[in-house]
């Protein structure tokens, strides 16, 4: 129990500090204290040392605690995980080649969405909870909870803290924008706001997934343990 209590500190750091630090109450004092890119500096190196204490936490108390479920092998389950991390992939590197308006170093009056916006806002921060829920499968240990969930803990308070922050410093452009768009992936699209088109289509992200998928399923058992293939 210790050390799945370990793991949630430094959850729980990770993830605070990230919301703490940019926060609208904190994030323009720090700014006007120290500078922008002074405090991108402080802001990177604060993520950096929570998130390498949270893995090296991890890793040394990996599968602690109780085992509060177990779908290892459950196929459907395994299926699902490897489906997530696919998604999750081809999410990231798409948000990575055509970043959102909604994404942190964005600048500027938000514009109309294309390709991956049209499918959520938000792609990083996606890709995250989906990273997040599809090892949460894998591992119902209770340290490892505490570990995966911060991912998808920082995926949607993080989503929604960035929506509150773009729409102090945007405004009107940025309200139009969350209006055309969603948050949870399709949504929008669902709703009728949105309409996918072949030119939508991040092709490239795509290729990109699929090789870092097969990569990861490959060496995942020398670079992290476990058997992603069974």
């Amino acid at each position: 129990m210790r050390a799945a209590a370990e793991i949630l500190f430094w959850g729980v750091l990770f993830v605070g500090s990230h919301l703490l630090i940019s926060a609208s109450a904190v994030r323009p004092r720090l700014i006007g204290a120290v500078g922008e890119q002074p405090y991108r500096a402080i802001y990177s190196l604060v993520s950096l040392v929570t998130f390498v204490g949270l893995c090296v936490t991890f890793a040394r108390h990996k599968h602690a605690g109780a085992m509060l479920w177990d779908l290892r092998d459950v196929p459907a389950a395994r299926w699902l995980t490897w489906l997530l991390m696919l998604l999750a992939l081809v999410i990231l590197a798409a948000g990575l080649m055509n970043p959102s308006p909604a994404s942190m170093a964005a600048r500027g009056r938000a514009g109309a969405p294309v390709g991956i916006q049209k499918l959520t806002r938000h792609p990083s921060f996606v890709a995250f909870t989906l990273f997040g829920i599809g090892h949460l499968l894998m591992n119902g240990w209770l340290g490892d909870i505490c570990f995966f969930g911060a991912f998808p803990a920082l995926g949607i308070l993080g989503g929604l803290h960035q929506d509150a922050r773009k729409l102090t410093e945007l405004g009107a452009s940025y309200r139009d924008y969350v209006a055309e768009t969603s948050f949870i992936p399709g949504a929008a699209l669902l709703a009728g706001r949105q309409r996918w088109t072949a030119a939508d289509t991040p092709w490239r992200a795509i290729v990109v997934g699929v090789v870092l998928t097969a990569v990861l399923l490959a060496a995942h058992p020398f670079l992290f343990g476990g058997h992603p293939l069974g």
